[in-house]
Parts: structure tokens; sequence; C-alpha cells
């Protein structure tokens, strides 16, 4: 079977600082060409054809997924006054079951949103956000039906399960209840989805009649609402990837006007929460790199009357914190681990919690309660299941509530973990995390290993588990992290060094711990997969242009990879925010520096490895013709016979399935691929 010529072609010249490029596979963006659907469509094909003989170990890769979950579960329960919240799923069923009790956990059960009735009548559906009212008598929720990420807003009558006629269409992620139960206030986005309106909205009144709170001008800044931890202030926060300024608004008096706290400028990123008429701020001011803690009075917030509280320090990101009546915990990383450290109010010293093994990862856990000694966090590493634990922050005793259970015999006792150090080219020390099964012996390789990689907008890749992953290793796949500039694993300045002019770092720093393995002998280049998605899959991308040499199977899910051309039109999607992560084509320096690396303007003649690359039509944060186009490219100019598959999620966006089973057949394709690629399957 042979994917059809990409014609018709429609060569669109880009001509910007005196360099001109001709672009041949621009009319994959024509998304109402019905030859581009025919296209897609066809590559579909072709890549069901070329995976046809892995029909089976895919359905046995799912079974083995499926096979580790316990399908009938629940979260562990959350007290938010005097309910406990929880969400819990059914055997056969894909999608969650909202629920809660009264008084005790122990109580019966009310369901408050069964989102598998919901799908009934979808395709695809996503829970955007999920707000109850202060007197837990509403509930405001919002829905994604499409993968577009434009969210119709409902509400419901949580007395007799009847929605109320207050709907409100393309709202985006923020909803927050004002405290007279009447109001509330949400964010829209623009064409670019971006979030640049904030309105407030009066129960039983018409959307139209909603009065619009702020609109945010700067193509840069998005908006979003919400609420101080001890629900005294509503929060309007305006931010751009590098600036931020907040506003505030008490929470009892919805129909007032916000005041601001710091107006914006350029450079400086703060965020805000309260306790006792004093605001708690987490800001870079002053050169906190890695951000310090300041306080300053409700009734005098600029920024004169700031105090320091937490100094800043060069060895410790703090990340976050969170406010109860009687302690402070400031959420950090130190040495690339995570930390909690609690700060009592009055009398006691701060101490950190202490965690047993010693490359582990920390998750959210819901923390409703304002007056309470009792700290909810989860625990997790590359061996253990996510395990949620109540901390009593005086008497520092921990309580395991849940651990979420793994079928299948798995034994953490069977596998093991560690951290090793790849040698950048500039001599940075990067961390690798490794997890594989315990009778492997890292001396006695190589082996098959699967490299994994982010490193943008300093999200930090944690060493958490994934009982999915077990379906590689237990068949002596290594799996790794590398943790590579871009993220913020070891501080902030590790985002800076992979951004901007920095952004070759990230790719560089891929290529370092790639290199590392295989000197190592853990692995070699023939046994080497590498997985990434959205900023990852440019990653691939890059590195897979860069050094095709190092890498045996790559898989590149919803690749950000036509980096200059997508950036320079404003009109898309989000493309002018991203001037503030990649930097602004339109300045020469910036432009040149973005086209060395570009995966689209860098694919060249010469061989790659085998690819599998996804895509998702309803995308708004990778068009889909970025992969379609980058696909079509490599068909072009490539001079090897190993696969080149598309697989385009017709009916999906960015995350792809939806339903919990249909995510994990997903997951079954891109192991399938990897394990077939390798030479890992049984005949």
């Amino acid at each position: 079977m042979k994917i059809p010529p990409i014609a018709p072609i429609k060569p669109t010249e880009l001509t910007l600082h005196g360099h001109s490029r001709v672009d041949n596979y621009f009319w994959l963006s024509e998304r109402e060409n019905p030859d581009v659907i025919a296209y897609l469509e066809a590559e579909n094909a072709y890549t069901q054809a070329m995976m046809g003989h892995t029909e089976g170990l895919r359905e046995t890769l799912c079974a083995e997924m499926i096979g580790r979950i316990q399908e009938t579960d629940s979260t562990a329960p959350y007290k938010h006054g005097d309910y406990y919240y929880y969400s819990r799923t059914v055997e056969g069923l894909q999608y969650d079951i909202y629920c809660r009790k009264q008084g005790s956990p122990d109580a019966d059960e009310e369901v408050l949103l069964d989102l598998n009735e919901v799908a009934a009548d979808y395709d695809y559906l996503k829970l955007g956000v999920f707000a109850v009212s202060p007197d837990h008598k509403l509930l405001a929720y919002s829905l994604d039906t499409t993968g577009g990420e434009r969210l119709t807003l409902f509400v419901k009558d949580l007395a007799n399960g009847r929605l109320l006629p207050d709907q409100i269409e393309d709202t985006s992620y923020a909803v927050v209840w004002a405290n007279d139960n009447k109001i509330l206030f949400y964010t829209k986005n623009d064409a670019t989805w971006r979030s640049y309106k904030l309105f407030r909205h009066t129960l039983g009144t018409a959307v139209a009649d909603d009065v619009e709170i702020h609109h945010e001008t700067s193509e840069r800044h998005s908006v979003y609402i919400g609420k101080t931890r001890d629900q005294r202030y509503l929060i309007l926060h305006v931010r751009s990837i590098e600036t931020s300024e907040n506003h505030f608004l008490d929470a009892n008096n919805p129909s007032g006007d916000f005041q601001p706290i710091a107006p914006r400028r350029d450079g400086h990123r703060y965020t805000v929460d309260h306790r006792d008429g004093r605001f708690y701020i987490r800001t870079n001011r002053d050169g906190a790199t890695n951000y310090k803690l300041m306080t300053t009075p409700v009734d005098r917030p600029g920024e004169a009357n700031w105090q320091d509280f937490l100094p800043h320090r060069d060895d410790f990101l703090l990340e976050d914190m969170d406010l109860f009546a009687r302690h402070l915990v400031v959420y950090g990383r130190h040495n690339g681990l995570q930390t909690i450290t609690i700060h009592p109010f009055g009398d006691g010293d701060p101490h950190d919690v202490e965690f047993p093994e010693p490359v582990y990862a920390l998750r959210g856990a819901p923390n409703r309660e304002f007056d309470t000694d009792t700290l909810r966090f989860t625990y997790t590493s590359l061996t253990t299941a996510d395990s949620v634990y109540d901390y009593q922050m005086d008497s520092r005793q921990r309580a395991l509530i849940k651990q979420k259970p793994v079928l299948g015999g798995y034994d953490p006792a069977h596998y093991r973990s560690q951290r090793l150090f790849a040698t950048a080219a500039d001599g940075t020390q990067i961390p690798i995390s490794l997890f594989h099964r315990a009778d492997i012996d890292l001396d006695g390789g190589p082996h098959p290993c699967l490299l994994y990689g982010y490193g943008s907008y300093g999200a930090s890749m944690s060493p958490a588990f994934n009982s999915d992953r077990l379906s590689l290793v237990d068949r002596g796949v290594i799996f790794a992290i590398a943790h590579i500039r871009g993220g913020q694993e070891m501080g902030r300045h590790w985002y800076d060094q992979g951004k901007f002019l920095n952004k070759r770092n990230t790719f560089t720093d891929f290529i370092a711990c790639a290199e590392h393995l295989i000197a190592q002998e853990i692995t070699s280049s023939q046994q080497l997969a590498i997985n990434g998605r959205s900023a990852g899959g440019l990653l691939m991308g890059a590195v897979v242009t860069m050094r095709p040499d190092l890498f045996h199977v790559v898989v590149a899910g919803v690749p950000f990879v036509d980096v200059v051309t997508t950036i320079l039109d404003e009109s898309l999607p989000l493309s002018a925010i991203e001037f503030e992560e990649w930097g602004n084509p339109n300045d020469k320096e910036f432009y040149d520096y973005m086209l060395s690396y570009s995966p689209y303007d860098n694919t060249t003649a010469q061989d790659y490895p085998h690819m599998l690359i996804t895509a998702g039509l309803n995308d708004p944060r990778v068009q889909y013709w970025e992969p379609a186009k980058w696909t079509a490219k490599l068909r072009t100019v490539k001079t090897d016979d190993n696969w080149l598959l598309l697989k385009t999620h017709m009916g999906a966006g960015h995350f792809s399935a939806s339903g919990r089973y249909d995510y994990l057949k997903d997951i079954a394709f891109d192991f399938a691929f990897i394990l077939d690629r390798l030479g890992l399957v049984e005949t």
C-alpha cells in the first residue's frame, strides 16, 4: 500500500530578514480542502496497514494495562465544608463519576455528575472546570465535546439535579463563585484561544447582560480568575510567560471593583494569596531568580509596602505555597528533588517533610479546608504507586489514606530506579532518571531503552509512577527520563538556560543524555527509542534532524515542528503568547536562531530512524498540519527505508482520546510500534 502523492501542491514563498523560503506543503493547512482530509485518511489507512501485524500485540498490551487497574475504584475523599468529595470509576465505563457524602465518608452517596451519561451523545468528552458553590447547593462545570478546548459552562441545582438556564458558550478553564452563591466569574477565549476577557454573571439573568470586568488587549497576556484559600478575596491574575499582575476584590462584595496590587512591569512575575489581613506574595522581585516570599497589608498592597518574609535562595526554587490558618506550606525544589517545608505561624520552628526514597515525586492533592492542621499530599516514585497522605503539621505524623492499587502481581521489589548524570556540551551535568527490572544488570548491557524528554515552559518531568510503562519494562526495556534544560528540575536558571537564545541547550542536553547511555553501554543506538509530546515533539524533531544516527525509533506526539512559520502567524492559536518562550521571529536574531533548530526547516536528505508521528484534527495547541506537513516533507527527502507513519485523530485534539479505555488503546499503539521496531515482538 502506498501513500498518494501530496498534490495539489501550492508553493508559498516566505520572505523575511532577507531570507526566502519556499514551503511546498503549505496546502496541508487548508482544512476545508477535501484533499487535506483525503490525505490524512490515506495516511491513517497506511499506518493501520503497516501496523496490522501488531494487532494481537496491541490487544495484549491493552489487556495488560487494564489488568493493572482496579477498574471499579474511587479517589480518596477530601473534606470541603460539611461534605466529603471524591470521584469514582466503574468497570467497563470510560469516564469518572463525581460524588460526595455529607457529614462522614461513610454516609450515603450523592452523585453530582456522571460523565458517562453525558458522553453518550458525543465521541469526545473532557471535563473542564468543576466548581461547587460556597453553600454546596450548586455545581458549575464545563465540557469540551470536540477536543478543540472551547468549553460550554453549565450550572446544576444539586437539590433536584436539574440544569439551570444559565448556559455559557466558549468559556476557558477559569470559573469562580463569589461568596453570595449567586454570582459567577468566568473567562472567555478570543479567536486565537487566548483567555482575554473576564465576565461577571448573575444567576437567572441573560448571558448577554453579563458584565465585562476586564478586557486584556495585550496579545501576550492571558486572564485568569481565582480565589484565596481562605475564600476571602477573588484574585484577577493577568500574566504572560514572563510578566504578571494581580487585582483583588472582596469575595463578599462581588459587584465591587477589582483593586490593583502591583501593576505589571516587564519581567516581574508574582502570585498572591491571603491570610489574616495580609497578602503573601511569591515574587521574583529584586533579582530573586528562584523566587522569594513577601507580605503586605491588604489596605496597603502596593510594592512600596512589600516586606521580605522568606528570602531568596540560589539553591532552592520556591515553586508554590499553601496558606492555612496556622501554617504556611512551601513547595520547592532542591538538588532536583521536590520538597515540602512547614512554617508554623506562632510557636515552633520550620521543618521539612521527610520522604523514604532517594528519588521521588510529589503530586497535588485537594486541601480545601483553611482552618486545619492537616496537609494532604500525594507521594510517588518510579517504583511506588501514587500514595495519598494526611500529614499532621504540628505532630509531624502522617497517615496513608490511599495508595493507588496496581494489580497483576506488581511488586516494587522487582524493580529499580536510580539517577545518573550526563555531561552536556558546555560541561553542565544533566540528570537522567532510570527505571528497570531488578534482574537487569546495567553493566551487562547494552539493553533496549526508551528515553523520554520535554524541556520547555519550565515544566519539570518528575520521576513519578506509571503502571502503563510496566508493559515495556517487563519486556526488558529500560525507561529513562532526561531532565534537560528548559524545565525547572534544578531551579529557574535551568529554565532560562533552555529558552530564547539558549533553546538549543534543550536539544543538545537530550543528545548528551543519549550519548551517555550509549557510552555506558546501558543501551546502543540500535536499541534506543525516544519519545516526547507537543513541545516534547519539537524536541524529538530537533534531535532527529541533528543526530538521526543516535536513535532507532522515534515517537513524536502532536509535535510542534514548524516553529518559525507558526509563530510568525499571529492569527494562529497562541502564537503571539509564544514570543516569550521561543522569541519573536520578527526580530532577525531570533528568526535566525529559531530557523537553526526548527525541525521542519532542517529536514534534509539523510537517513532517519523509524518514526511514528501523531496529530489531532481538532488540536488548537499544535495545529494538525504541522505534523502532517512534516511527514509529507520527510516522505519526499528521506533516504532510508525505515518506517514513517502518521496517525491523526480525526475527532480529538491535543490530548488524544478522552475515554480511559480508548486512551489506553492509543498508548498500546505507541508501545507496539516501539517494541516492533526494536525487534522485541515475539514471533
